[in-house]
């Protein structure tokens, strides 16, 4: 019995060896994908370093600067940041990029997710339906700009026009301090829809029937069986299309540019906007990077408490 134990002995240890240079053989195997991977990924790498992580460092030290693209560049280090924050006019546009998030993104993921249960339905001519939602989203911004300007002309357009069929007197709308901001509001809300309308479109198809007969066996109703089923079961749905709506919402600039360029009385004026003004019309590069750099941080502040709320509403 002995005799065997010590032979079983060497045999293990030869095992062992064996099983250390296939492991580090492996290891190798896998830095040489990685090297392999590397080499074809090195334009993708070139571009991303040159060209975004580049430009980003960039703006960085232009924002410390004092610069009109003409001149030299001169140090003012944090002056720009503090240039902003005690312009009362960086506070009315930070305002009016809240009004325009806060309504936009609750109409609009809201809207989104009812279209969505109505066109999940198993009906006919229902991806026509869905192609004809979905349509403002690959049609230009500008276009769409355009048309809802002239849509929402006092005299001429179709929205008063269509108002005054019910004896209501139709805003200004553009030309109104109240009424502009509701006005791009509701082309951005429009221009959304489809895509958040699809996102939605496969959470619900991903939501187990067997849910909602259960729930309709035991006497739940249709209002029911959306709060307690639907809405839960979506959720990391929602919180994805709600993450991206916030971000854009941040962003918006193409309907401020092409309907209102800000006005009236800076009632349209947001932050991507005021950065364009500034870099592109009064030529003052470093504040307008220094601003660039205030709307990177709302957004970063905003993304990253949607990451930590989540824990209280979102479930897997």
């Amino acid at each position: 019995m002995a005799t065997v134990e010590r032979e079983k002995i060497p045999g293990q240890a030869l095992a062992r060896p064996g099983a250390r240079r296939s492991g580090v053989w492996s290891r190798n195997g896998g830095l040489r994908r990685f090297l392999w991977a590397s080499l074809w990924l090195l334009p993708c790498y070139i571009g991303l370093i040159g060209f975004s992580a580049g430009a980003v460092l960039y703006s960085l030290a232009i924002s410390l600067t004092k610069w009109d693209i003409v001149s030299t560049p001169q140090w003012v280090g944090v002056g720009n940041y503090a240039n902003m924050v005690h312009d009362p006019l960086f506070w009315k546009v930070v305002g009016n990029t809240f009004y325009y998030t806060v309504v936009s993104v609750p109409v609009g993921v809201i809207l989104s997710l009812l279209l969505a249960i109505a066109l999940n339905q198993k009906l006919r001519g229902m991806t026509i339906y869905r192609t004809m939602y979905f349509m403002p989203v690959v049609s230009s911004t500008v276009a769409i700009a355009l048309v809802w300007d002239w849509m929402f002309n006092p005299q001429f357009g179709l929205v008063n026009f269509a108002l005054s069929l019910f004896r209501i007197p139709g805003p200004e709308w553009l030309g109104s301090t109240t009424w502009a901001m509701p006005a791009l509001i509701i082309v951005g809300v429009w221009k959304g829809l489809g895509y958040n309308m699809v996102i939605f479109l496969a959470g619900l198809q991903g939501v187990p029937e067997d849910l909602y007969d259960a729930a309709q066996i035991d006497g739940a109703n249709a209002f029911q069986r959306f709060l307690h089923i639907t809405v839960p079961m979506v959720s990391p749905t929602t919180f994805f299309v709600v993450v991206l709506s916030i971000i854009g919402s941040f962003q918006v600039f193409d309907a401020t540019y092409v309907m209102t360029q800000g006005g009236p009385a800076n009632a349209t004026l947001t932050l991507a906007y005021w950065v364009y003004q500034n870099a592109f019309q009064y030529f003052h590069m470093g504040l307008a990077a220094s601003e660039a750099y205030a709307l990177f941080a709302i957004v970063l502040v905003f993304t990253l408490l949607q990451f930590w709320l989540q824990r209280r509403w979102v479930n897997y």
